[in-house]
């Protein structure tokens, strides 16, 4: 990658496009303040619908504009939104000196109370949004596998929306993204199973999309409107991270040109608080898509969130079930080992079935001890090295790329990704789980080393002008470790160092007792050697007596020789 380039990139990941200033040309915005509805910004176009210029409006009342019945209904929506919610369906009103039938939505942020108006399309979307999705929602709501689900997903906002073609569009752990199901016109061309660099969604657009669930782009070619002004009372920015209308990136637009779009619209799913993936909407010519459809929609993209959540809580859920039983287990068997520390290299396979991997080794006193399949033990110090690289005190380290670890970038013993569990770092003792290289043929639509150009002039940074499939094999890596796995990690490593450090120290205590039986039994036998020197002096005795003291020590003899004989099968 050329130094421009990688500038360029650097700045289109770092463009605030939620200070856009500007709006899409088919619909207005007016800002006012509370509480006596004072307009501080307006689009450069609401002169079309009030009657009004711009410089006009500013810093009078909205009730010169709008009617009370509509500011009374856009109060209680902002009554039951939180500051900074995405814009609510208020009303459908009359507005301006022609009373244009129109649809508001309002939100409130930093301050400000943002209500966007469009025209109301006769005929699209007058059915209850909520009716609407309910019905979208039953179609999908039994029966369906992974797959199965998506593809109705599509299927059911195609169907809703009539766009040309309806992807399900899912995040990977790199950022980029995957379409794992599609309903499209079948003079289209398929899109299924290509995979899109994470620079195609840089990192600020995916924030806008995981706080703002739906965005339309009616027309493409459209020109932006500006917001007047285009500052916030405070002299700030003016923040339209929630404005349905807002005007996008110019790099999305020629995004967009350059794939064949003239109009979009995504409908974002959220799981976990992430942005698990997007329903993407392309349209060959400008499609408007009306706000009651648009709610419908949203409803819809709620349920569908829940249900990939619910997914994904349910495989957690079942994942630590099992980690669970191999932590009880685990935790029977060395609790009865007289030394955990030592007993632990037997429970390899176990332990194997704790985490999902393909193989697990325990570094302990300088010994490799694996099951399953793992690098050669001559992997250790280049394993070691990578520990100490990366390893945060006490929590689990982890990676899917053998590079990160193998100094000739492959797989070594066919594993590429390496989870470690800290057990005792400042002697090299570790767990390590490890999962074997994935060889994959990733079809990419368009190069995804080449994700942006320069235009001619060497500054200006544009999308790629090709999307044709292109194939590349990728090798050293191997299934990412999920945050669930993370998690299980943890709760095992901490089981595990409570026993390795309670081996350890029996380790210590058996030490010391080895240590102190020595002197132990020099003491013993000084003492005998005393009693010796007493019976000397037992001259004068009856026979009763000497018989009796002849029996207490054949008696002590015989214990002994015992605890001799038994010290000998101990030790051996």
């Amino acid at each position: 990658m050329t130094p421009e380039l990688e500038r360029a990139l650097q700045a289109c990941a770092s463009e605030p496009i939620h200070l856009s200033g500007a709006i899409q040309p088919h619909g207005y915005l007016v800002s006012s303040r509370l509480p006596d509805w004072t307009i501080t910004n307006v689009s450069a176009n609401v002169e079309e619908l009030t009657g009004a210029a711009p410089e006009a409006m500013l810093r009078r009342s909205l009730r010169e504009f709008i009617t009370d019945d509509v500011i009374q209904a856009i109060a209680e929506t902002i009554g039951f939104s939180d500051p900074g919610a995405p814009a609510q369906r208020a009303a459908v009103a009359n507005i301006g000196p022609s009373a244009k039938l129109c649809e508001v939505s309002v939100h409130a942020a930093e301050g400000l109370v943002h209500i966007e108006i469009e025209p109301h399309v006769h005929g699209a979307g007058d059915r209850s949004p909520t009716l609407v999705a309910q019905a979208m929602i039953a179609r999908i709501a039994q029966g369906l596998d992974e797959a199965g689900f998506h593809e109705r997903v599509a299927e059911q906002v195609r169907k809703l929306t009539g766009y040309d073609r309806v992807m399900v569009y899912r995040f990977r752990h790199d950022d980029s993204g995957e379409v794992v199901a599609e309903s499209r016109e079948p003079d289209m061309p398929p899109y299924l199973g290509l995979r899109y660099p994470a620079s195609d969604i840089p990192p600020q657009a995916r924030r806008l999309y995981l706080h703002s669930r739906i965005r339309v782009i009616p027309d493409a070619r459209y020109r932006p409107v500006p917001i007047l002004p285009d500052r916030n009372p405070g002299g700030g920015p003016l923040d339209l991270s929630q404005l349905s209308l807002r005007s996008v990136s110019p790099v999305h637009l020629e995004y967009l040109a350059n794939m064949g779009v003239a109009a979009s619209m995504s409908i974002s799913i959220v799981a976990g608080g992430r942005l698990w993936g997007l329903i993407a909407c392309h349209h060959r010519t400008p499609r408007p898509v009306p706000a009651g459809i648009r709610a419908a929609a949203d409803l819809f993209g709620l349920f569908v969130s829940m249900r990939v959540a619910a997914r994904e809580q349910q495989e957690a859920a079942r994942l630590e079930e099992e980690a669970r039983g191999v932590r009880d287990t685990l935790a029977q068997r060395l609790s009865a080992a007289s030394d955990p520390r030592l007993a632990l290299p037997a429970e390899l396979e176990l332990l194997q079935r704790a985490v999902p991997a393909d193989g697990v080794v325990l570094l302990q006193s300088g010994h490799w001890h694996a099951a399953g399949r793992c690098p050669p033990p001559e992997r250790m110090p280049d394993l070691l090295a990578w520990l100490w690289r990366a390893a945060t005190p006490g929590a689990p380290v982890a990676t899917d790329r053998c590079d990160d670890w193998s100094p000739g970038r492959e797989a070594a013993g066919g594993v590429a990704g390496v989870l470690a569990l800290p057990l005792d770092p400042a002697r090299d003792e570790w767990l390590l789980f490890f999962r074997r290289e994935q060889v994959e043929e990733v079809r990419w639509a368009g190069r995804p080393d080449q994700p942006m150009e320069l235009g001619d002039d060497g500054q200006r940074l544009g999308p790629r002008r090709s999307f044709e499939a292109w194939t590349e094999t990728v090798r050293g890596t191997s299934a990412p470790w999920s945050d669930a796995d993370l998690r299980i990690a943890s709760r095992l490593g901490l089981a595990l160092r409570e026993f390795h450090q309670r081996g350890g120290g029996q380790a210590e205590a058996r030490e010391l007792r080895g240590r102190r039986n020595p002197l132990d039994v020099r003491g013993h036998r000084e003492r005998l050697l005393r009693l010796s020197e007493l019976l000397d002096s037992l001259v004068h005795v009856d026979p009763g007596t000497a018989s009796a003291l002849a029996e207490r020590i054949a008696r002590l003899e015989e214990e002994l020789r015992q605890l001799i004989t038994s010290g000998d099968a101990v030790a051996e």
